[in-house]
C-alpha cells in the first residue's frame, strides 16, 4: 500500500489527525533536508512534504520564494533531491510527498520522472500549476507507479470544479484555507468549517488544510475541522533563522514536535 495511504488509513483507525509538514528541499543544503527529515520523523511528522526548488514559484509567499532561492544556491536539483530521497529511505518510512511545477518535470519527462520519482521513495506529488482538466495522462501514469496525485482545492474553487478535482485525486485533498500565496497568518479563517464540510460532500478522501497555520494553537484547531493540517512557512521561517546553526535540526525538530503535540491533543474522533 501506498505509505500516504496508509499512513491515513492508521490515523483514522485511532481517531487521530495529520500533522502534515512543508520544508524547502537543499535549504540550507541537503544534509540539512536529509537530518530534518528523519528528525520529523521521529517528532511525529504524518506526511513530508518537500518542496522542489524552482527559480518562479509562483504560489509561494516571500518566505518560502527566500527558502527556493537558498535551495537553488545550494545547488538542489532534482536529481540530487532524489538521492537524497533515496537515503531518507534508508532510516525512515515517512510518506514523502514532492511538491513541485511541472516546467521541472516536463524537462525530464513525464514518464521518466514519475518512475524515478516512485524508484526513490516518493509517494505522491502536488504538482502546483497541473490543472486536473489537462491531467489525464499523468494521473494514469501516477497510479501505475502507485504514486498519489495531490490536488488543491481553493476558497474560490466552484463546486462542480470541485467535485471533478477530488476525482481526480489520491491520497489527500489538500485545501487551501485563504486565498493569495503561501504565508504565516494570524489567525484561522472563519469559514473553514464550512468549506471542509461542502468538500467532504464530495469525497471520501481526507482533506488536509494548509496555507498560514504558524503556531501550535492554529494547528490544532485547524485539525479539529479537518483530516489533518498542513504547515509550512513557519517551519521554513524556523530554516532561515537557524541555518547556520549546528543546532538547527534539534531546534527545528522542537518546534514541530510543539505542532505535532498540539494535534495528536485532540481527543479521538470516533471510527
Amino acid at each position: 500500500m501506498n505509505r500516504i495511504v496508509a499512513k491515513f488509513s492508521k490515523l483514522k483507525s485511532a481517531g487521530q489527525k495529520a500533522l502534515v509538514v512543508y520544508i524547502g528541499a537543499g535549504d540550507p543544503h541537503l544534509e540539512a533536508t536529509l537530518q530534518l527529515a528523519v528528525a520529523f520523523d521521529q517528532a511525529g511528522v504524518d506526511v513530508l512534504e518537500l518542496g522542489v526548488p524552482f527559480s518562479d514559484p509562483l504560489a509561494d509567499g516571500l518566505v518560502n520564494q527566500l527558502a527556493a532561492q537558498r535551495g537553488l544556491a545550494s545547488g538542489t536539483t532534482p536529481p540530487k533531491l532524489l538521492s537524497t530521497i533515496a537515503d531518507i529511505r534508508r532510516q525512515s518510512a515517512i510518506p514523502i510527498v514532492l511538491y513541485i511545477y511541472f516546467n521541472l518535470i516536463h524537462k525530464v519527462g513525464l514518464e521518466k520522472f514519475i518512475s524515478d520519482a516512485a524508484g526513490a521513495g516518493v509517494d505522491g506529488l502536488l504538482v502546483l500549476d497541473l490543472p486536473p482538466e489537462e491531467a489525464e495522462n499523468y494521473d494514469a501514469l501516477m497510479q501505475r507507479a502507485n504514486l498519489c496525485p495531490i490536488y488543491l482545492v481553493a476558497p474560490t474553487t466552484p463546486e462542480d470544479r470541485m467535485a471533478l478535482i477530488v476525482r481526480r485525486g489520491a491520497g489527500f485533498i489538500y485545501y487551501i484555507s485563504r486565498e493569495g500565496v503561501t504565508g504565516m497568518q494570524t489567525s484561522v479563517a472563519a469559514n473553514l468549517g464550512a468549506q471542509v464540510a461542502k468538500l467532504r460532500a464530495h469525497t471520501a478522501l481526507p482533506i488536509a488544510v494548509g496555507f498560514g497555520i504558524s503556531n501550535p494553537e492554529q494547528a490544532r484547531a485547524v485539525a479539529a475541522a479537518a483530516d489533518g493540517c498542513v504547515v509550512g512557512s513557519a517551519i521554513v521561517n524556523q530554516i532561515a533563522a537557524h541555518g547556520q546553526s549546528p543546532q538547527l535540526v534539534p531546534r527545528v525538530a522542537a518546534f514541530v514536535k510543539s505542532l505535532g503535540e498540539a494535534v495528536k491533543s485532540l481527543p479521538p474522533v470516533p471510527g
